[in-house]
């Protein structure tokens, strides 16, 4: 998920949360329309039976398909459901290409419990504690039901990448994913009936953060809590070299330019741990900014979360750090810990989204209903 999408679906929730719930969507078990790619000229896509479908853009902005030109604005859909194939995605559903601006949109149209699968299958390592790959079931499941009534575009809910959770289609369905996602089929996080903003990252650094310290807003059931056992973590541990040249004009490309050899230091941080605001000074003055733009001008491969600190060595800033991602939500490798102790996927989701109850979906039964059986208005 990125930034801005963050801070907007935060910001809706914390208004949601101070006021009585008077009308939750009606969610049954549907398609999960899932952008794949947005190519520029062409795209060839597998049908299920073993054909194929050349589709190009055309100069006035419309649809090839094969050698029929589509009205203009009109949209392609494959003809029935099953095995379909786009680069490198395979995936069992339907695919609708639509004309861009820039030339082709490709979204497949996936079952919901087979997209959980393919998110699964990419987002936790398959080889974990059964416990912790149900644990990530429903919270991929809570995303994308909340993306169907809250989606990132009119014309799709979910990307297929990190903006929003990477989904890997058929191949990424391995059998302990696909037991995972059986196991708790239909089964989401809600507050009052309503899919919540489930997000995760992949470690805490010993304790979360609140959705506050990173998009500004608070939310009651993502908030800071400790993390136990997460030694294991490739990240519990980590640092990073910057050079003053290299951190100078990351920085400038974001309009923080204070001239030559430029010194960083933290002034402030949230109650977590992780730096809420940084001091830069250089030659020609200062300026401060947030970890967060820290983490976003060096890149999230370099600064790998915002509980750090800064060390000097000659003519580099060198970032020591702990854990990996934004922090908020659950963390998987603490969800790991917890489930290879023992704890079963309510508890541990019990305990990552304080709050929040277990409901299910079943063909038929909408989450107004979900909301009204839980005690929901």
């Amino acid at each position: 998920m990125n930034r801005i999408q963050s801070q907007q679906a935060v910001g809706a929730l914390a208004l949601a949360a101070a006021l009585v719930l008077l009308w939750v969507p009606d969610v049954r078990a549907q398609d999960v329309r899932v952008l794949l790619a947005t190519p520029s000229g062409r795209a060839e896509i597998e049908l299920p039976g073993g054909g194929r479908t050349r589709i190009r853009a055309s100069r006035s902005g419309g649809l090839i398909v094969g050698r029929e030109a589509l009205r203009p604005g009109a949209s392609w859909e494959s003809p029935r459901s099953g095995p379909h194939g786009f680069a490198e995605w395979r995936f069992e559903g339907r695919v609708r290409v639509l004309p861009r601006e820039s030339g082709l949109a490709v979204i497949a149209l996936v079952p919901l419990e087979r997209y959980v699968a393919g998110a699964v299958g990419r987002e936790m390592p398959t080889s974990w504690d059964a416990r912790a790959l149900r644990s990530q079931a429903v919270v991929s499941r809570t995303y994308a039901l909340r993306a169907i009534h809250h989606p990132a575009d009119p014309d799709y809910d979910v990307e297929a990448g990190t903006v929003s959770q990477v989904f890997g289609g058929s191949e990424a369905a391995v059998p302990t994913v696909r037991a995972a996602v059986a196991a708790t089929r239909g089964q989401y996080l809600a507050l009052a009936g309503e899919p919540i903003l489930a997000v995760f990252h992949s470690a805490s650094g010993g304790r979360t953060a609140s959705a506050e310290e990173v998009w500004g807003d608070p939310v009651p059931y993502l908030r800071s809590l400790e993390v136990h056992e997460e030694e294991e973590a490739p990240s519990t541990y980590w640092r990073a070299a910057v050079a003053r040249t290299t951190l100078r004009r990351a920085l400038a490309r974001l309009g923080l330019d204070v001239g030559g050899d430029p010194k960083l230091s933290v002034i402030e941080r949230w109650p977590s741990g992780r730096v809420k605001r940084l001091e830069l000074r250089g030659r020609s003055g200062s300026r401060t900014l947030s970890g967060e733009l820290l983490r976003r001008a060096l890149g999230q491969d370099v600064v790998k979360s915002t509980l750090f600190e800064l060390r000097e060595r000659g003519s580099d800033i060198v970032i020591v750090g702990s854990g990996h991602g934004h922090g908020v939500g659950m963390s998987q490798w603490g969800a790991k810990a917890m489930a290879e102790g023992g704890a079963e996927h309510a508890e541990i989701l019990a305990i990552f989204y304080p709050g929040t109850t277990l409901e299910r979906v079943r063909p038929g039964r909408s989450m107004a209903a979900a909301a009204a059986a839980s005690g929901g208005e």
